[in-house]
C-alpha cells in the first residue's frame, strides 16, 4: 500500500531556532554536524530542524552549563536519557495493563 504525505511535518529554519534558543547559528550547525540535533536541508540547502530541537537544545545547554559536560559526552548522555524515556514509557504502559 502506498503512503502519501498529506501534511508536511513542521520544520524550523536556522534563524528561528537561533532566535528561540539564543544560540549562534554557527553553534547550531556544529551541533548538527556532531549529530547532537537532527537537521535536514530545505529546497535551498539551508538547514531546517524539527520543533523538538528547541527542547533538545535546552537540554544540551543545561548539561553544558550545570554539569560542564563536553560536547562529545553530551551525545552519549542524550542517548542514555532518550533510552531512559523509552523504558519509563514501557513501564507506565505495562502498569496500565496489569
Amino acid at each position: 500500500m502506498a503512503r502519501y504525505v498529506l501534511v508536511r511535518p513542521a520544520r524550523l529554519d536556522l534563524e528561528t531556532v537561533a532566535a528561540r534558543t539564543g544560540l549562534h547559528p554557527e553553534l547550531l550547525r556544529r551541533f548538527a554536524a556532531l549529530g547532537l540535533v537532527e537537521s535536514t536541508p530545505d529546497a535551498n540547502g539551508r538547514p531546517c530542524f524539527p520543533p523538538s530541537t528547541v527542547a533538545r537544545l535546552a537540554r544540551i545547554q543545561r548539561l553544558r552549563t550545570t554539569l560542564s559536560v563536553n560536547y562529545a559526552a553530551i551525545g552519549l548522555v542524550l542517548d542514555l536519557l532518550d533510552r531512559i524515556d523509552v523504558l519509563e514509557a514501557r513501564v507506565r504502559s505495562h502498569r496500565r495493563w496489569t
